[in-house]
């Protein structure tokens, strides 16, 4: 079993990207050949370079909910409802499990408006430091629940963004990808945020084909790895779709040859959670995967992804791809692995880290 002490880098905080690259596709891109372990330095409209007829292209639409709400509680003081995940949506009933500032007991109320409040249902145990999980009873339809969210919520932007000047209606546009649909998520797949309706075009002229998934971005974004996760090779619950469409395309491509590149760490996990014998099959439902170097990739044969945080499951699995039995590379630890060398360089080259940061290939 891994350390996640065995996961770690260093970086100066100046390279935490504070705003979008603008226009989007003009961020750098650094491409590893992960057998290889070679490095070259381009930027991410150069894809249309890169890629052809042979790739198929993975993306994740969910779309980021306005996640975070501001209110008092029933004995005056403030708290802040980060939501993680809907729970129900009955008549005149809308709950949902939420982290909560300072943690809240059973019955309080939280009041963010004249018209809309929340009753704390159950207890959870305290999950990190100053955050706490509750499900929470909001008091009202489903259709107003969205319509209040839309008026009061905030973007949820990562903690590291400290520094963002933006509007919430710009913050809206910035931390959602181009081609989100499906709402649902309390953080980007960042991954998708280079992708512009202009490379899209240029990438499909080249007959590159774009296909989507659905991953609800939900609490595991926000936690640190625990060691009982990496024990038990466990993530938090995440809600995916797979259609039978797409599961479809997805096999006849590989049949065909075709590579599979699946734009950010989302998107793979839905991916090889419908694994079977090197096919996917069109499923709905939560995902728990957690990989880890060791695991072996049955669908995806290149990743589009950011720069991700140390000691993250992210980083856990971009390491995967790069070491065996994925390549002839051992993982010891991320410091000497050849993703590890590849942070290296990108953080000597300055390249901006994290949501908002630049992008890399790995194929």
């Amino acid at each position: 079993m891994y350390a996640v002490e065995q996961f770690d880098y260093t970086f100066p905080d100046e390279l935490i990207a504070q705003q979008p690259t603008e226009p989007r596709d003009h961020c750098r891109l650094l491409i590893l050949d992960r057998e290889l372990a070679q490095i070259r330095h381009q930027h991410f409209y150069n894809l249309v370079d890169l890629l052809d007829e042979s790739t198929v292209l993975v993306r994740n639409n969910t779309r980021v909910l306005p996640a975070r709400l501001f209110g008092h509680k029933d004995t005056g003081g403030k708290c802040e409802v980060l939501l993680i995940h809907q729970v129900s949506a009955q008549e005149g009933l809308v709950s949902w499990e939420c982290l909560t500032k300072p943690g809240l007991r059973f019955g309080q109320t939280v009041t963010f408006s004249t018209n809309f409040s929340a009753r704390v249902r159950a207890d959870a145990l305290e999950t990190h430091q100053n955050l706490y999980t509750r499900v929470l009873d909001f008091n009202c339809t489903d259709k107003d629940f969205s319509k209040y969210l839309n008026q009061q919520g905030h973007t949820p932007l990562p903690p590291y963004i400290a520094h963002n000047v933006n509007t919430e209606a710009e913050l809206r546009q910035s931390y959602q990808t181009t081609f989100a649909q499906h709402i649902g998520s309390v953080a980007a797949p960042t991954a998708g945020l280079h992708f512009t309706a202009d490379l899209d075009k240029k990438l499909e002229a080249k007959g590159v084909k774009i296909l989507e998934v659905t991953l609800h971005v939900g609490l595991g974004t926000f936690l640190p790895v625990q060691p009982e996760q990496l024990m038990h090779k466990t993530l938090h619950q995440e809600y995916f779709e797979l259609t039978t469409e797409v599961a479809q395309q997805i096999n006849q491509a590989k049949q065909t040859g075709k590579k599979i590149i699946s734009v950010g760490t989302t998107t793979t996990r839905v991916l090889e959670s419908c694994a079977q014998h090197g096919q996917v099959v069109a499923q709905s439902g939560s995902t728990q995967l957690f990989i880890q170097p060791g695991d072996r990739f049955q669908i995806i044969d290149g990743l589009i992804t950011n720069f991700h945080v140390p000691r993250s499951s992210l980083l856990m699995l971009v390491s995967a791809l790069v070491s065996a039995p994925n390549t002839s590379h051992p993982f010891s630890e991320f410091a000497v692995s050849a993703m590890g060398k590849a942070y290296l360089e990108a953080v000597a080259h300055r390249y901006r880290l994290f949501s908002f940061g630049d992008a890399m290939l790995i194929w």
